[in-house]
C-alpha cells in the first residue's frame, strides 16, 4: 500500500457526470495535494458518507480543508495518520439544448375533456450540489453517465405539464399560444424537487403538444365551418361539404349542390306553401263556421262528430238511430 500524494482529476467526458477516483488501494497523508479543474467539483466520502466537497482549485489536505472528514475519523489531535477516503468528481458544467420527449401520452383536463398530449421540447441544468447528487442520483457507483440523470429529470418535467396545464388555465384553442406560459410554470413548479437531488434546471422549453390526429381533424373541420362545436347541425354541414368534394371529382358538383341547397332551403321555409284557405262546415247546432277538422264547435261546445257507442260507426249528430246497428242515440 502506498501514498498518495497527488489528487488529480481524470479525464471526463461530456456523457461523463460523475466518476469515482481510481485510488488504486493508496492512502492518502498529511499534505497530499488535490487538484480540481473548471467546472468541476470533487467529493470526500467516508463509508458511503458524502463528507468535504471542493470546487474548482489547488488544495493541501489538513484538518483545514477537511474538516468534516476529521469530525468523522475523530482527529481529535490533528491530521498525522494516513487514512482511506473514497474520491469523487462531478461534472458541474451546464448540460444545455437537451432535448425531451414524451414516450408516454400526458393526460391533460381540457374544455373538451381528458384529452392525451404529445410533445417534444428542450432544457438545460447543471450539477449545484455535487453530494446531494451523489447520494440521490449517482448513487455513489464507479461511473455515472449524464443519461441517468436526463432520464430522471425527463420525467419529472414532464410530468408537470398536466398540472401547469390547468394552473394556466390553457385551452385547445390557445394552446400554441401558451407554450411560454406553460414552460415557466413547469419550471417553476419542478424546481423545489430538483433541489432536492442537487440539481438545478436552468431552462426548460415547450416546442410543440400535439392532440390525438382524429381529434386534430375534428378541431380542423370545426375551425373551418366557423361554428361552435354544440351547434347540431355540424354533421349534416360536415357530410353536405364532403359530399361536394366528392362529387366535384366526378363532375356531378351541379347536381349535389342542388340537392344540398333545396335541402337548406326545405328545411328553412314555412311548411304551408298552397296559398288556400283551411277547409269549413257549419256548425249543425249553432251554424257557425268551424274547422273541418274539429271535434267540438269552440262557439257552442255542441260534438261535431258523433260515433255509436255500439258499433263505432261515425253518424251525424243529429242522428237519433244508428245507421249500422239500429242502436238508439241519445
Amino acid at each position: 500500500m502506498g501514498i498518495l500524494k497527488n489528487i488529480d482529476v481524470p479525464v471526463m467526458y461530456d456523457d461523463c457526470i460523475a466518476l469515482k477516483y481510481d485510488t488504486k488501494g493508496n492512502v492518502i497523508k498529511k499534505g497530499s495535494t488535490l487538484t480540481v479543474r473548471e467546472t468541476q467539483a470533487a467529493v470526500f466520502c467516508d463509508k458511503g458518507r458524502a463528507a468535504d466537497v471542493f470546487g474548482a482549485g489547488m488544495y493541501k489536505l489538513d484538518t483545514d480543508s477537511l474538516p468534516v472528514i476529521t469530525k468523522l475519523l475523530a482527529w481529535k489531535y490533528g491530521f498525522e495518520t494516513p487514512f482511506k477516503s473514497e474520491v469523487y468528481f462531478v461534472n458541474t458544467k451546464e448540460f444545455s439544448a437537451v432535448r425531451w420527449g414524451t414516450s408516454n401520452p400526458v393526460p391533460v383536463n381540457t374544455e373538451l375533456g381528458i384529452v392525451r398530449l404529445r410533445g417534444n421540447g428542450s432544457y438545460s441544468f447543471k450539477i449545484t450540489d455535487p453530494a446531494l447528487f451523489l447520494k440521490t442520483i449517482a448513487g455513489f457507483s464507479d461511473y455515472c453517465s449524464a443519461r441517468t440523470a436526463t432520464d430522471a429529470l425527463r420525467a419529472l418535467l414532464v410530468g408537470g405539464i398536466s398540472s401547469a396545464f390547468a394552473e394556466c388555465g390553457v385551452t385547445l384553442k390557445n394552446l400554441t399560444a401558451s407554450y411560454k406560459a406553460l414552460s415557466e410554470r413547469v419550471l417553476s413548479s419542478a424546481a423545489q424537487r430538483c433541489a432536492e437531488l442537487g440539481i438545478t434546471v436552468t431552462a426548460f422549453d415547450i416546442e410543440n403538444l400535439s392532440v390525438p390526429p382524429e381529434l386534430e381533424k375534428a378541431i380542423d373541420q370545426n375551425a373551418r365551418l366557423g361554428i361552435m362545436r354544440d351547434n347540431t347541425d355540424v354533421y349534416a354541414k360536415l357530410a353536405q361539404a364532403d359530399a361536394l368534394k366528392e362529387a366535384a371529382k366526378h363532375g356531378a358538383a351541379g347536381t349535389v349542390f342542388g340537392m344540398g341547397v333545396g335541402m337548406s332551403l326545405g328545411k328553412d321555409m314555412p311548411q304551408n306553401t298552397t296559398g288556400t284557405a283551411p277547409e269549413t262546415k257549419l256548425c249543425a247546432a249553432c251554424k257557425k263556421q268551424i274547422d273541418a277538422g274539429a271535434k267540438f264547435c269552440p262557439e257552442c261546445g255542441a260534438p261535431v262528430k258523433k260515433y255509436c257507442p255500439e258499433c263505432g260507426a261515425q253518424v251525424p249528430p243529429e242522428t237519433k238511430f244508428c245507421a249500422e246497428c239500429g242502436h238508439k242515440l241519445s
